[in-house]
């Protein structure tokens, strides 16, 4: 199977680089810090969702601000702490596109995702994150955005998930899906190819955008 694009869209945490430990590690001190009962922290869906609905599910309205801005900075201050690690086939893949063929599209706040994005030398020239939008993944607008900023129909886009919630906007923004199973089984991705992780895939740039390929 060959998709052809204009343009290739990233998620990052769980797609181009892994933040699991970290993530649970920040949460997990964070939920402590505000009282929530292990029982109504295991209930809410994490991955691939800002931090900002994870927030307003288990917290009153007034404190959101609050705890938006402490694991906002948790999650930066464990980047150092090795809390990023390169997924394989990420460094490979993204040598090989022009910088203007490909953007990162995160839930993370800019801060976060720089600060992760750096600590593993990936440096997009186009990232779009929780900041930048009104409404964050499954809908579609993060990807509508970064299709707008990169200047390509979003029909002519591919999306790079490892999340439902991602693979959702993706879909809902009229764009190809490519799932990777490095943090959900393949049966629970609805995506148009679903591969172990972005190993499995070669690109080849074309004078009209980019070729996408399974390598056998």
């Amino acid at each position: 199977m060959k998709i052809h694009a204009e343009a290739l869209l990233f998620d990052n945490d769980g797609t181009l680089v892994s933040s699991l430990e970290s993530v649970h590690r920040c949460w997990t001190r964070w939920a402590e810090e505000f009282g929530i009962t292990p029982e109504a922290f295991a209930q809410v869906e994490l991955h691939g969702r800002p931090a900002v609905e994870i927030a307003a599910d288990l917290l009153p309205a007034d404190v959101v601000p609050q705890a938006l801005a402490r694991i906002e900075q948790l999650e930066v201050e464990d980047v150092p702490n090795g809390g990023v690690q390169l997924l394989p086939g990420t460094t490979d893949l993204l040598d090989s596109l022009p910088a203007h063929r490909w953007a990162v599209v995160t839930s993370a706040t800019r801060r976060l995702a720089e600060a992760r994005l750096e600590a593993v030398g990936i440096l997009p020239k186009t990232l779009i994150a929780a900041d930048d939008v009104t409404r964050g993944k499954p809908d579609p607008e993060p990807y509508l955005l970064a299709a707008r900023e990169l200047g390509v129909d979003p029909a002519r886009c591919v999306v790079f998930e490892d999340a439902p919630a991602g693979l959702r906007a993706g879909r809902a923004a009229g764009m190809t899906t490519v799932a990777l199973t490095t943090t959900h089984a393949s049966h629970q991705l609805d995506a148009d190819l679903v591969v172990e992780n972005l190993s499995a895939l070669s690109a080849l740039v074309t004078p009209g955008g980019v070729e996408i390929a399974r390598r056998h």
